[in-house]
């Protein structure tokens, strides 16, 4: 009896720590904020970054104007093994786009990066690109990006980076990564952009997760459907 209870003990265990790994370290979608005021778990670095309510739905917006560069950080703070992801919509006007991206580990971290001007998807560490490959952005359209950095043999971090239209499935491969000999820095998840179209940029859906060594997911928090909420905001 002794020796079935402890079984049942152990399963119980086993049970509740599979369900919290499977637990993003954090999400927000903007849901439970006022609007017009920032999450209070944000920290704007600069810009005047504010929940918008279109409906029922809500996103965090960051205004056309002034032209400049962008950023505000969410989450715990992390160094690797971990993952961001995030949906961002954005449009061109004439021959203006915005850039727009996601960063992991602080200010000075690595950066996954939509620079329509160039007409590419580019990987940064700081600001040095590290990569770079062709990308098709469609201006009006919400965006799915995805940054993970993690510890490889020898000691060094692998940084891989991918993005894709709302509307279509996740890529199985990674579209572009580097290695990196040097430990970074920990610091917290981030959102950038620079409106130089003069048009606000708007974030939503954004995650942060553990990873294995191997790049697995221990959650499946980006496994969003094609059409989620925010989607529901452009006809």
């Amino acid at each position: 009896m002794k020796t079935f209870l402890m079984c049942v003990i152990l399963i119980s265990g086993v049970a509740a720590f599979a369900a919290d790994a499977a637990k993003p370290l954090y999400s927000n979608d903007f849901e439970n904020t006022e609007a017009g005021k920032l999450p209070d778990d944000f920290m704007s670095l600069n810009g005047e970054f504010v929940v918008k309510a279109e409906g029922t739905n809500k996103f965090l917006e960051l205004p056309g104007a002034p032209l400049d560069s962008f950023a505000a950080q969410f989450g715990p703070t992390e160094s690797v093994d971990v993952a961001v992801a995030a949906r961002i919509f954005g449009t061109a006007k004439g021959r203006r786009s915005p850039t727009f991206g996601v960063g992991l580990c602080g200010v000075s971290g690595y950066k996954l990066q939509v620079a329509p001007g160039k007409k590419a998807l580019e990987l940064l560490k700081d600001q040095e690109v590290k990569a770079s490959v062709p990308f098709d952005w469609k201006s009006g359209a919400w965006t799915r990006l995805r940054l993970q950095v993690r510890k490889i043999e020898n000691g060094e971090r692998r940084i891989e980076g991918k993005a894709w239209p709302q509307v279509a499935a996740e890529p199985q491969a990674w579209m572009l990564a580097f290695n990196d000999k040097e430990e970074p820095v920990a610091g917290r998840a981030s959102v950038l952009g620079s409106p130089f179209s003069g048009t606000p940029i708007w974030f939503d859906d954004l995650v942060v997760e553990r990873v294995t060594g191997k790049g697995e997911q221990l959650a499946k928090a980006f496994a969003l459907p094609p059409q989620s909420k925010s989607e529901q905001l452009i006809k």
